[in-house]
């Protein structure tokens, strides 16, 4: 009996002494997690002040503590790009059927607003036709790419590269990718400036679409054009097409520009169809001209002076009277 009472005592003293020792490892393990991050911070300062001081030192032991981990890194970073992948992928899919039907319902419409087209196109002809209307001159471009813009806010230029050998010439229209964006006011051989509409000096007759309304579009250096000069009971509302009315022969008529975003407070604003910021390549709109018009349109412009007649001196000789005009006989003959 008193041999397993010494042994049971053993024991327990065992057991509390081992209970003991746990106690003292669990504390130092807290101990250690409280007070780890800050060990790393201090570690992490201490490289990055040596760093600082001597980088090209420590050049190399980053370049191999990198060397090692790059590979464990993307391993682990493996399976989250694999995830990500499938997602993009999914996304894309659902995207595309989404995109398809849309595209497979704009084509029914296109199909119908082409069939309406083509009888539209043979009407206005027939018309014209019973109507003898002189035929248009067709249009031709010339496509020349941006080389630079003038970077100002108060002055809104483009520079293209081409000029008059190319076959520019000032006062045509420039185009960009939806519609006319400005027109050219300088020349050179192989160089070109273009003035955009957006500018505070440009100022061209315009017509709205639908109302038949002319106007004035105006610059004012802001992507918001202003319409003027038009009349006050015009039925203008928001969502008008403005096109070039082709007053004063300088634009073809028809030159799509831009649509209309707001008529507050009785201030028509247009926005254009396409910006001329993000325009890489321009075309130049000619419009070849009949000869005998063209003629016709410098006379009017440049009238040919008026030269006042000569009055002709009377064919006399000194002191003498010109000769009388004979005048018929009177009298009844014999």
């Amino acid at each position: 009996m008193i041999g397993e009472g010494k042994n049971s005592y053993a024991r327990r003293a065992v057991s509390s002494s081992t209970g003991r020792k746990n106690i003292r490892e669990t504390a130092t393990r807290a101990k250690i997690a409280r007070y780890f991050p800050y060990i790393l911070l201090a570690v992490a300062g201490v490289i990055l002040l040596l760093g600082l001081i001597n980088p090209l030192k420590w050049k190399q032991a980053r370049i191999q503590v990198i060397e090692q981990v790059s590979p464990a890194l993307s391993l682990l970073s493996l399976p989250v790009r694999t995830i990500e992948t499938w997602s993009e992928e999914l996304s894309q899919l659902t995207n595309i059927r989404a995109e398809n039907a849309r595209l497979r319902t704009e084509n029914d419409q296109l199909k119908e607003w082409y069939q309406t087209a083509l009888l539209l196109r043979a009407e206005n002809q027939s018309l014209k036709d019973l109507l003898n209307v002189l035929p248009e001159a067709e249009q031709t471009y010339i496509t020349s790419r941006v080389v630079g813009d003038s970077g100002s806010s108060y002055v809104k230029t483009l520079l293209i590269q081409a000029g008059t050998e190319n076959g520019v010439e000032e006062g045509q229209a420039v185009m960009g990718r939806h519609g006319m964006i400005g027109r050219i006011i300088e020349t050179g051989p192989r160089a070109a400036r273009v003035l955009l509409l957006s500018d505070i000096n440009s100022h061209i007759p315009v017509i709205i679409e639908g109302v038949n309304q002319r106007a004035i579009l105006m610059g004012n250096n802001d992507d918001r054009l202003t319409l003027n000069h038009y009349a006050p009971d015009a039925l203008i509302k928001k969502g008008g097409r403005v096109v070039t009315s082709g007053i004063g022969g300088m634009f073809p008529a028809g030159l799509p520009i831009g649509e209309i975003v707001s008529t507050k407070g009785g201030v028509v604003k247009v926005r254009l169809l396409s910006d001329p910021e993000g325009e890489d390549y321009v075309q130049i709109v000619e419009r070849p001209m009949d000869p005998k018009v063209k003629e016709s349109l410098d006379i009017l412009k440049f009238p040919a002076p008026q030269i006042p007649p000569t009055k002709t001196a009377p064919n006399t000789v000194s002191g003498a009277t010109p000769p009388a005009t004979p005048t018929a006989p009177t009298g009844t003959p014999e």
